[in-house]
C-alpha cells in the first residue's frame, strides 16, 4: 500500500476511520471523505482526528467535506484528490444508511436516503474515478456490503434497508464483470459477528453492541489484506472479515473482541448462521 492512493468515504469514525488509518500504517495517501467536519454532540469522531491519525501512523492524509448523495460533490471531490495525489488506486465505500424500521414505519424520505446513501454514493464515487482507476496497476474498490441472501424472511425484516444494501452488493457483482478485463478488482466486505461501528452503537446502544461485538479493527485488517491482493485474480467475492483474515493465517480472533466470550458474539445481519434482528 505504500504510496497508493485510497479513497475511503464515511472516514470520520467507525471503521471507516479504522481502515483509514491501517492504510496510513503502509505508508498509503488516504483521501478521506465524510459528510461534515464538524464534531457530533452525542457521536465521538471527526474527520481532523481521523487525519491526525493516519498522518501518526504513517500515511499521507486529504480530508474532504462530501456527502456521497450529491454526484457533483462526489466528482468535485475526486477532483481534488487527483489535484493533490495524482492517482486513484482504491475506493472504499464505506459510508452507509442504516435504518432497520419496518416499511408501515419507514417514511418515504428516509428510504430515498437509504438509497442515495447506499447505492447512488458508491456508482457516483465510481463514476467519477473510473478513469483515473483504470490507470492503476492495483486497483481495487470494496464495497462495505453483505453478501446476497435471499432467504424471505430476511427481506421481510427490514425491507428499505435490505434493498439498500443488497443494491450495493448488486454493483459488486455488475462492476466486477464489466471491470474485468481492465483489471480492476471489485468485491464486497461484511462483518462476521456484530462490530461495534458507530452506525450499530447509534441504532441498538452502546451496552447491547458491545455484549455481542468485535472491534471495527476486524474490517481494517480485513479489508487491507483484500485490496493487496493482485487485482487480476481477486474480484467478484463476498468476502466476510472472518474468513478473510483465516485465508491470511489467522488463528486467534480475541484481540478483536469486546464481548465476554467468543459465544457470547453474536453473528451479522445476513449471513446464513445469523438470527434475525429484533428492532
Amino acid at each position: 500500500m505504500n504510496n497508493r492512493v485510497v479513497i475511503i468515504t464515511g472516514a470520520s469514525r467507525g471503521i471507516g476511520r479504522e481502515i483509514a488509518i491501517r492504510a496510513g500504517a503502509d505508508g498509503a495517501r488516504v483521501a478521506l471523505l465524510a459528510k461534515t467536519a464538524t464534531p457530533h454532540p452525542k457521536i465521538s469522531g471527526t474527520l481532523t482526528e481521523t487525519a491526525q491519525a493516519v498522518r501518526a501512523a504513517g500515511g499521507q492524509a486529504l480530508s474532504l467535506v462530501c456527502d456521497v448523495r450529491d454526484a457533483a460533490n462526489v466528482h468535485n471531490a475526486v477532483t481534488e484528490v487527483v489535484a493533490t495525489f495524482g492517482a486513484i488506486d482504491v475506493i472504499i465505500n464505506n459510508a452507509g444508511a442504516l435504518d432497520l424500521r419496518r416499511t408501515p414505519q419507514l417514511p418515504p424520505r428516509n428510504f430515498e436516503r437509504l438509497l442515495a446513501t447506499n447505492v447512488a454514493g458508491p456508482f457516483a464515487l465510481v463514476h467519477a474515478a473510473y478513469d483515473h482507476l483504470r490507470r492503476s496497476e492495483a486497483a481495487h474498490i470494496l464495497n462495505i456490503s453483505p453478501p446476497l441472501n435471499l432467504q424471505p424472511s430476511w427481506v421481510g425484516a427490514h425491507a428499505g434497508h435490505t434493498v439498500g444494501k443488497y443494491a450495493e452488493s448488486l454493483l459488486t457483482l455488475g462492476w466486477a464483470a464489466e471491470f474485468a478485463s481492465v483489471p480492476i478488482a471489485v468485491n464486497s466486505l461484511w462483518p462476521a459477528t456484530t462490530v461495534a461501528s458507530t452506525g450499530m452503537i447509534t441504532a441498538m446502544g452502546e451496552d447491547v453492541v458491545t455484549a455481542q461485538a468485535r472491534i471495527p479493527q476486524i474490517m481494517a485488517d480485513a479489508a487491507h489484506a483484500i485490496v493487496t491482493r493482485p487485482a487480476g485474480s481477486c474480484s467478484g467475492h463476498f468476502y466476510t472479515d472472518e474468513a478473510v483474515l483465516a485465508e491470511e493465517g489467522v488463528t486467534d480472533f480475541s484481540r478483536y473482541r469486546l464481548a465476554a466470550s467468543e459465544e457470547d458474539l453474536a453473528p451479522n445481519f445476513y449471513l446464513p448462521a445469523a438470527a434475525l434482528p429484533t428492532v
